[in-house]
């Protein structure tokens, strides 16, 4: 029985024949040899390597069990007689090998290619990665005060609060309210802030016109407000049959998106002004800009390109996608600096 459990969840995560999994094992190896053949050489100390591969392995296996997509998948599970101990370690495994193989394992190609390291650090890194997950398995159902099998069913929604009826419908305050409903995102934006803190003792060294840019860039890596449309197809759909969709809904986001970034980039500011000082206003403007530019981006890729085919939160947190709108905006960022 515990073989069937594995195989339930193992091919919704992968596909029926597995063709996810191997995909996405193949794209790694490309990244691997292309990044490697390229001779990029980058220090990395063992430490923080092992603190890498552990933490996005706990965060990305708290985001798979913590996925809403599972209920359905639980729920038909619970309809048949099962054995409590063996349904969860088939569980647990399936969404292990998934933030192992699917994830971990894309880091880690980028991460070794780069940097030189022997066979002991590399199997230590699997192992950390390896040791994440497990602790993650047994620390997640502990929130519920349970540990059988129950303790990993993700609760529905309950009843919704009575709101205050409004005469006409508002774009910024249903961001407002499903952000708050979601504290993932919450989360997700307090720790920007906490990057945009650590930011100047990383990047002080260099000459501040140049390397602000490079932190606005990087600050504007916050993917769950960037992905509204992609993770809830009802309300695309529902967007979408709106009049004057573009208008309505996409101008509102982008600034919703933008005011976002634009405080992660005003934190950045105050903590490079208390920590090493010279911040003008011509930064400030600078800052205004990126964050306007990047969340323009973002808007036009989830209007035009959102994501399909996901399986679970963890796909769309951890798409290729997330990635375009900093690139540009890193790459902008060295058109400013050499200007």
């Amino acid at each position: 029985m515990m073989k069937l459990y594995f195989e339930v969840t193992a091919k919704k995560l992968f596909g029926v024949r597995y063709e996810r999994l191997v995909k996405t094992l193949f794209l790694d190896l490309v990244v691997f040899w292309g990044l490697h053949t390229a001779g990029l050489q980058v220090k990395i100390a063992p430490a923080i390597l092992y603190l890498l591969s552990a933490a996005f392995s706990a965060g990305v296996m708290w985001q798979a069990l913590s996925a809403q997509d599972n209920r359905a998948n639980m729920e038909n599970m619970f309809m048949l007689p099962f054995e409590g101990r063996g349904l969860v370690l088939a569980y647990i495994a399936a969404l292990g090998t998934y933030t192992l193989l699917t994830k971990t394992a894309g880091l880690l190609a980028v991460v070794w290619a780069v940097s030189r390291w022997s066979g002991g650090e590399i199997l230590g890194s699997v192992l950390w990665a390896l040791a994440a997950v497990v602790a993650v398995s047994c620390l997640y159902p502990l929130r519920l005060g349970r540990t059988d099998a129950y303790a990993f069913y993700v609760q529905p929604a309950g009843p919704r609060r009575t709101v205050k009826a409004h005469r006409r419908w508002s774009v910024r305050r249903y961001l407002l309210r499903y952000l708050t409903a979601h504290k993932n995102y919450l989360v997700n934006t307090a720790v920007m802030w906490a990057v945009a803190c650590v930011l100047p003792m990383l990047l002080g060294q260099m000459e501040a016109q140049s390397v602000l840019p490079i932190g606005f860039a990087i600050l504007s890596l916050n993917t769950p407000i960037c992905i509204l449309l992609s993770c809830d197809p009802a309300l695309e759909q529902a967007v979408r049959s709106l009049p004057g969709q573009g208008r309505a809904f996409c101008v509102p986001y982008c600034l919703f998106i933008f005011g976002c970034h634009l405080a992660a980039d005003i934190v950045f500011l105050c903590s490079w002004q208390l920590q090493i000082g010279g911040i003008g206003p011509f930064h400030v403007l600078t800052a205004a800009s990126f964050a306007l530019l990047s969340a323009a981006g973002s808007v036009l890729l989830e209007w035009y390109c959102p994501i399909r085919g996901w399986t679970i939160e963890s796909d769309l947190w951890h798409h290729p996608r997330k990635y375009i709108v900093p690139a540009a905006m890193l790459l902008l960022a060295g058109l400013v600096g050499m200007v």
